[in-house]
């Protein structure tokens, strides 16, 4: 694996902004950038059926990894979130509060002696 910088969310929004901010068109509107995300998830499915599911790559088709269009996803995200003036840091902090709060009891936990 490369060796490559550890990024915290207000570091990955802040380079994005960096990028963005050099070209007049800025960020693409909400829609579009709705539109953008469902297009990314599409390319990561596609990915993951390659790699995990029954359909395998054509030997003309470029390699592309998981990894790639998770990234590509996460460039999208703080897109999305910066050009709504939203701290991605903050949507995960209600997003896992909500989560740990509602399925704490839902799964088996590892712990447990049954």
């Amino acid at each position: 694996m490369i060796d490559t910088p550890t990024y915290s969310t207000k570091e990955i929004q802040q380079r994005v902004d960096a990028y963005i901010s050099q070209f007049k068109e800025g960020y693409f509107s909400p829609l579009s950038q709705m539109a953008r995300l469902t297009e990314e998830i599409g390319e990561l499915a596609r990915e993951v059926n390659h790699y995990h599911g029954e359909k395998p790559k054509k030997t003309s088709e470029k390699t592309h990894t998981v990894e790639e269009e998770l990234g590509d996803i996460l460039f999208v995200l703080a897109c999305f979130a910066n050009s709504l003036d939203i701290d991605l840091s903050e949507s995960f902090h209600m997003a896992i509060s909500k989560i740990e709060t509602r399925d704490k009891d839902r799964w088996t936990r590892k712990n447990d002696q049954n």
